[in-house]
């Protein structure tokens, strides 16, 4: 291939990287991924602490990634994931409430991140032009006359280099140096704000029983406030992945008997009867989440062309709402949008389409985040209001079916929140939340 035709470079090899570069390949016919990582193995990578954690690729996610690479949901099932549907095959607990079992038309495809980032990155690599190179870290940006022309990098034992592109993108994640790559080449950078939640996991898998939760294949237990929460879902191997969780810096014991007591803390005895039953197949393993972040690209005056930042290096979300994957890809089906009407002014058209994406999910999680009472943050009448409605919700969904239905359906990023707000359903879960009491904390 001509090494003078148009190139792109992506920054990251994770999932919103991938996606990246997925999307990328329509347009350049060249699309180089760098990974400071290896992929050798089957493990969760070094990188990507998180990811020996349960992910959730909400139901708006599967489908875009569905629609940007048919069939991959099938080949994920085929290489060992379950599927299920989100209230009948599965269970959720809000505010402590399990909500009412009933079909949604959610899929929850059930597995692992490792399982799930190789099957993503094995497309993209297939894709014609497109190279994957392990072990090089990118160190700053290369511009000329205000615009990026290539991307700085280094690999051990060798010297560093210069990789020209017409198009940078960062997805190298929360610990994006993004905003000081701008600032050394004289560029804006974003604007941050940022929501301090001290979140902490810890995770273990065991091996799956078919009696375990009566044959269903997953329950998630909502971290609110005052209230411990985790999940446990059946991956590949068919071996629960369980994790437990806590906020502001209560976090779960990594050590047997320390798992085993918090999971019998939580407000239902699901998990608990689990790992009190299983045999477990791998110690306890930590992680912890100081806080959302977010960088707001989108109000920068004059933007930098031939880069921009996607996925968590835009905005990095509480991991407790599963908002992180569709997002990301929800962002690079914006990047597809804004680049089939060329590359012309892409940063300003890409942010400004990407924030209509990230306002929903940055609202819902950071609005969530500050009802509980220790997180620090302004806490406008809306946000109380919302709050105050949204465990209405909860209390509802747990004894009517359609409003469970709708609300999953906003949590999954399938329909929008306003769902939520029409005036029936304003009416529907004021009434059936009538004389439901919450679980004591």
């Amino acid at each position: 291939m001509n090494s003078n035709s148009p190139h792109a470079v992506v920054v990251g090899a994770g999932i919103a990287g991938l996606l990246t570069a997925i999307v990328l390949a329509e347009h350049f016919p060249r699309v180089t991924v760098l990974e400071r990582d290896t992929f050798a193995g089957s493990d969760a990578r070094r990188g990507v602490p998180q990811a020996r954690h349960l992910h959730g690729l909400m139901e708006g996610g599967r489908a875009i990634i569905e629609q940007l690479c048919p069939g991959l949901t099938a080949e994920v099932v085929a290489a060992g994931a379950p599927t299920t549907e989100v209230l009948a095959g599965s269970r959720w607990y809000l505010s402590g409430l399990r909500a009412a079992p009933t079909e949604t038309g959610l899929i929850t495809l059930l597995a692992s991140r490792p399982l799930l980032e190789s099957q993503l990155r094995r497309r993209a690599i297939e894709l014609p032009g497109v190279t994957l190179r392990e072990r090089i870290a990118a160190n700053g940006l290369v511009a000329d006359g205000g615009r990026v022309t290539g991307v700085l990098v280094s690999a051990a034992g060798a010297a560093p280099e210069a990789i020209a592109a017409e198009l940078v993108v960062d997805c190298t994640g929360r610990a994006s140096r993004a905003p000081e790559w701008l600032r050394v080449i004289g560029a804006q950078a974003p604007e941050q704000q940022s929501v301090v939640i001290d979140l902490g996991y810890s995770s273990r898998t065991y091996r799956r029983k078919p009696e375990h939760l009566d044959g269903q294949l997953g329950v998630v237990v909502s971290t609110m406030p005052g209230r411990r929460g985790g999940g446990a879902i059946v991956v590949e191997g068919d071996k629960w992945h369980v994790t437990l969780g806590g906020m502001l810096g209560d976090h779960p014991p990594t050590d047997h008997d320390g798992f085993t007591a918090f999971a019998a803390t939580l407000p239902v005895p699901d998990i608990h009867r689990i790992v009190t039953d299983a045999e477990p197949l791998s110690d306890p393993v930590p992680h912890r989440f100081r806080g959302s972040v977010r960088n707001y690209f989108e109000r920068i005056a004059t933007h930098s062309d031939g880069f921009i930042a996607l996925g968590d290096s835009l905005c990095s979300f509480n991991p407790l709402y599963a908002q992180g994957m569709t997002v990301a890809a929800q962002q690079a089906l914006a990047l597809r949008a804004c680049l089939r009407k060329g590359t012309a002014r892409l940063p300003a058209r890409f942010y400004t389409h990407a924030a209509r994406h990230v306002d929903v999910a940055w609202r819902m999680s950071t609005g969530a985040d500050l009802n509980h009472p220790g997180v620090i943050g302004r806490r406008t009448p809306r946000i109380r209001l919302l709050n105050s409605y949204v465990t209405r919700a909860h209390r509802a969904a747990h004894v009517d079916p359609t409003l469970a239905r709708t609300f999953m359906r906003v949590a999954n990023l399938v329909d929008p929140p306003e769902t939520l707000l029409k005036p029936a359903t304003v009416a529907r879960i004021l009434w059936r939340a009538r004389g439901i009491d919450l679980p004591a904390e």
